[in-house]
């Protein structure tokens, strides 16, 4: 007889594998995965009825836009056990804290990741991308709200502003910092700061920290006007065939020591009160992983804007035609 299958779409590089191979052996079954680099890709493709998949990780604002538009299953809490782990202050910052739709995955902020060997005299301000000493040598994440987002920051304005004029002047810096980066790319830019192709990357906090870990002279920074908090979670697609399956697969990434062997390899933080005290010091005591107080205070959730997201479009296009 066959092993059911269970189709996971992730992002790259954000589970354990070990666990992978843990939960095929206990559930006997074979998950199979594939990959995205940014919710606008992954929701096309689940718009279009790609891919049949069982589990997908989508940011907190994708969440609200698939649930208007009935992509979602309601959970069944029931299967879930261990959602009483999840952690109440990273739950009180998701529009579905009652998890109706969503469980919290990981949650982690995006930043600057610098070689300090070639940057030293770096300051930790998004301003950072109109050195043009850098030129051709930085990169910003292809990701519409993050690196818009960036540009109001740095203007001193919301991550999540509407405003004509701001969206205006936050589109015409990111004109201005494209003309001195490689490329966007939010997928294999923590590679090119490992071989010193890139020397300064926008980045999300957990990619950064990976190769931080093996590679000294490489830094990660939130900068002093802020940025966002990413909350990523787990959903069931209204597609979905094997639903018991990814119910159980939900419950087992919130197991506390699934969620402890998850954090020290990804390098983000598992919203799981108890996978927190089987946590090696160095990890529990990350200020990148577990922000202070203070930088979450200079920070923003990513909001669905509903109709407004379509401003973020329309810059973003503008963006991209721009020479």
């Amino acid at each position: 007889m066959r092993k059911p299958a269970l189709h996971v779409y992730n992002w790259t590089d954000y589970m354990n594998p070990d666990l992978i191979a843990q939960f095929e052996a206990e559930f006997d079954c074979k998950v199979v995965r594939d990959f995205y680099d940014s919710n606008e890709a992954m929701f096309a493709k689940i718009k279009a009825g790609g891919g049949g998949y069982d589990v997908i990780f989508p940011s907190g604002y994708m969440i609200s836009i698939m649930r208007q538009q009935g992509m979602l299953q309601t959970l069944d809490l029931s299967l879930i056990p261990n959602l009483k782990h999840i952690d109440p202050l990273l739950r009180s910052l998701i529009s579905d804290s009652a998890m109706t739709y969503s469980v919290p995955y990981m949650a982690g902020s995006t930043g600057i990741g610098y070689l300090t060997s070639r940057i030293p005299d770096f300051e930790p301000t998004w301003n950072m991308f109109d050195r043009a000493a850098l030129k051709g040598r930085m990169t910003l994440l292809n990701d519409m709200r993050e690196t818009i987002g960036a540009a109001l920051k740095s203007l001193g304005y919301s991550y999540n502003s509407v405003d004509e004029k701001e969206l205006e002047q936050a589109r015409d810096v990111v004109i201005r910092w494209k003309r001195n980066i490689a490329k966007f790319e939010s997928d294999q830019y923590k590679n090119g700061l490992v071989s010193a192709e890139f020397v300064m990357t926008h980045g999300f906090s957990g990619d950064v920290l990976q190769v931080i870990a093996e590679n000294e002279g490489i830094a990660f920074v939130v900068p002093q006007e802020g940025t966002s908090i990413a909350i990523d979670e787990m959903v069931i697609p209204a597609t979905a065939t094997q639903v018991k399956l990814a119910h159980a697969f939900i419950n087992f990434m919130h197991r506390p020591e699934v969620a402890a062997a998850n954090i020290e390899y990804v390098h983000y933080r598992c919203p799981n009160v108890a996978a927190y005290a089987l946590l090696p010091p160095a990890v529990r005591n990350d200020p990148t992983i577990f922000l202070p107080d203070a930088v979450l205070q200079r920070c923003e959730v990513i909001k669905d804007l509903g109709e407004d997201n379509a401003r973020f479009a329309k810059i973003w296009d503008e963006i991209k035609a721009s020479e």
